[in-house]
């Protein structure tokens, strides 16, 4: 990405986080989102760092920009009128999935309804073997028959999905030859380009949700540009990926799918690199925005991986409950519990905390924007770990007698509490919420957290993050410098890059390293010239994976290969590889039983970056009093606490808890019995004092 002036731009459910990079640090900055149109808050951001920092628009050296625009859409079921073209015989694939139960002994189990709705998914004759043989042509007369429906229908979008297109993709390539002239303007979404993997409901449902997505992500795309250009912005801009990775706007029309997780990925990839930087091996990263929240584990500072996702889960932290999406991404974990989040008392008395969001507008009661449901924001008001003072800089005027009528009218009516109390209830829930995530995340994985750094970052991070390391037995919490807009930073932080899979059915004792070669090739040359697009004459680096299982076996490994072409003499070695991998894993390995490779992946990545000086620019500067009141969850009473700015704290001087660090962007909670020492780097490190 060229020049040395860029701005990261992550545009979240309720705030929209600007980090301009300069020669000599960052400055930040954090608005509402406009709902109604995104672009909006973030061209106004722009224009407010160009004019607050003396910068013309063509000083500008690029812009990275992620989004909760495809999530939100897919969740909210706000996408376009997409229709799904099939196999005959097959329109019902997305309604009945697989044979997966996320609870087998729920008789009244239930889960997402299709992105597609019965009646717009269409049968049409063809059919193409397992193998890629055409067994029956695509019958183009009712394929242009049925071009009129759609048409009177009002269809937007259109997902085209054929039984084994992986395999062979010249029907769905017919049909969208045809469909682009009897149809022009309406958006076409290939299985075959978009998930060319084995497995029919899950390259459908990704296909589907691709198409559910596009007009709306393009037509947003398109305002943005327009808007930038109207600026005298010249610069390119690019999206970030669910994968960590930079893609041009071209990329991110074809494959909005790709974009379902890219905020949480950026904060993914800015703890990462502070993991590096500091040399701490195993990372719990913990994001509270003002949505959602998310954790992620990182080693050697590299974050988690997935080759799937799901989105839309009917039940938080049950796997199999949501709509399942074949692209790679940052394992990580997310769920409704951020500054937004709405607490709720049940028929039951019991008290609910999200995943419902006040989001940007109304936003919280304390907001003064005609929200009346109470929220965290407004709790964290209460209990004075938040003050008016601190949303000056976004322009929001808080009023913390809002905040106390809606929660002693949302949750202390039903409860029998004052408005401290029902904050106080509130934080308690949703801390436990958050810990909750974070332990069946690591359970799930076999990791365990207690021997980790927890890095905490978002606009909710810090005055959350100790609490949370408590909870999980973890003892040391980094809240680092730019922690209020970290995703923000992390788009800056990141490199081009796209990941392709194949399926393959390949026993090795049948292994053929000429046709594996060919096929690395193939898609190696794909994804060549889509990192070329977002980062041209840049040097590339190039990472391959074998998907490999035991014949019959559902579950697979991947393997990574070393740089050169394969040989015969590799079927072996994949073995061996294979088998020990397997028994790290499950301890057994089933020696009598063949390996089958079944897929293969490629990472096509650019290679470096421009280091960014992570030095904050920006001071608080109102001042503030030496002590504050705040409420101390075990007492259950408010006590005196320490109040700083973070400017103000000095290398090897900790401030002891119970405190709060005023940050710009920010606040960091030390409780009682914790202490936080700045270190290099600006960075505040939170740990427990040892008893004597």
């Amino acid at each position: 990405m060229g020049g040395t002036i860029r701005i990261g731009v992550d545009v979240g459910g309720t705030f929209t986080d600007f980090a301009l990079a300069l020669p000599n640090g960052i400055r930040t900055l954090k608005l509402p989102t406009t709902p109604d149109a995104p672009e909006r808050a973030m061209l106004d951001g722009i224009a407010r760092l160009l004019t607050q920092n003396g910068l013309a628009p063509t000083e500008i050296g690029g812009i990275v920009h992620g989004t909760t625009l495809a999530t939100n859409a897919i969740i909210a079921r706000q996408g376009a009128r997409t229709a799904l073209i099939t196999t005959e015989g097959f329109r019902d694939v997305l309604a009945m999935g697989d044979e997966g139960r996320f609870d087998q002994y729920d008789i009244m189990i239930r889960k997402p309804e299709p992105l597609i709705p019965r009646w717009w998914r269409y049968g049409i004759p063809e059919r193409i073997a397992a193998d890629g043989e055409v067994l029956l042509p695509l019958d183009d007369a009712a394929l242009a028959a049925l071009a009129p429906r759609l048409r009177a229908e009002g269809i937007d979008s259109i997902a085209i999905g054929f039984l084994h297109a992986h395999a062979n993709p010249l029907h769905e390539e017919r049909a969208a030859e045809v469909l682009s002239r009897l149809l022009p303007g309406v958006a076409l979404s290939l299985s075959s380009r978009i998930s060319p993997e084995i497995g029919e409901y899950q390259r459908f449902s990704t296909t589907a949700a691709n198409a559910y997505v596009q007009p709306l992500i393009a037509a947003y795309l398109d305002r943005l540009e327009a808007g930038l250009a109207m600026m005298g912005i010249a610069a390119p801009v690019f999206m970030f990926l669910s994968n960590g990775g930079l893609c041009h706007l071209d990329t991110a029309r074809a494959f909005p799918i790709r974009l379902v997780e890219s905020g949480p990925a950026g904060g993914a990839i800015f703890a990462a690199s502070l993991a590096r930087d500091l040399g701490e091996r195993e990372i719990l990263a913990f994001d509270m925005g003002g949505t959602t929240a998310k954790v992620c584990l990182i080693e050697d500072g590299i974050p988690r991986r997935s080759p799937t996702f799901e989105m839309a889960r009917e039940h938080l932290f049950r796997h199999g409950s949501g709509l399942p999406a074949r692209i790679p991404v940052i394992d990580l974990v997310e769920i409704g519990a951020g500054g937004g989040s709405i607490a709720r008392v049940d028929d039951l008395r019991r008290l609910h905390v999200g995943p419902q969001s006040a989001g940007a507008m109304p936003g919280p009661a304390c907001y003064a924007r005609g929200g009346t449901a109470p929220a965290v924001t407004d709790a964290n008001l209460v209990l004075g770990c938040l003050a008016p003072g601190d949303f000056e800089s976004s322009g929001l005027a808080v009023d913390t007698s809002l905040a106390e009528g809606a929660l002693v009218a949302g949750v202390g009516a039903q409860l029998g509490l004052n408005a401290e109390a029902s904050a106080a209830a509130v934080i308690e829930v949703v801390d436990a919420q958050m810990a909750a995530a974070a332990r069946e995340h690591a359970r799930e994985k076999g990791v365990d957290l207690r021997t980790r750094l927890m890095i905490a970052f978002g606009g909710g991070g810090g005055i959350h993050g100790a609490r949370i390391a408590r909870r999980l037995g973890i003892d040391r919490v980094l809240v680092p410098s730019g922690a209020g807009i970290g995703s923000a930073i992390g788009f800056l932080l990141a490199r081009a890059v796209f990941e392709l899979g194949r399926t393959i059915a390949m026993p090795l004792d049948r292994f053929d390293p000429q046709q594996l070669n060919v096929l690395f090739a193939e898609i190696g040359a794909e994804a060549m010239a889509l990192v070329s697009r977002a980062a041209p004459g840049a040097a590339q680096e190039t990472r391959r994976t074998l998907i490999l299982r035991y014949r019959g076996q559902g579950q697979t490994l991947s393997l990574p290969l070393d740089d050169g072409a394969l040989v015969e003499g590799d079927a072996a070695r994949l073995a061996e590889a294979f088998r020990a991998q397997y028994r790290q894993l499950y301890t057994l390995a089933l020696d009598r039983i063949p390996v089958e490779i079944v897929g293969l992946t490629l990472r096509q990545a650019e290679i470096g970056t421009d280091r960014l000086n992570l030095t904050p620019l920006d001071r608080l500067q109102r001042d503030l009093p030496r002590q504050t009141a705040l409420y101390d969850h075990d007492t259950g009473c408010a006590i005196a606490a320490k109040l700083t700015h973070r400017d103000a704290l000095v290398r090897g001087r900790p401030v002891a808890g119970p405190a709060l660090i005023k940050d710009y962007g920010t606040t960091i909670q030390v409780p009682a019995g914790h202490e936080a020492t700045l270190i290099g780097g600006g960075h505040l490190l939170i740990g427990r004092i040892a008893k004597e």
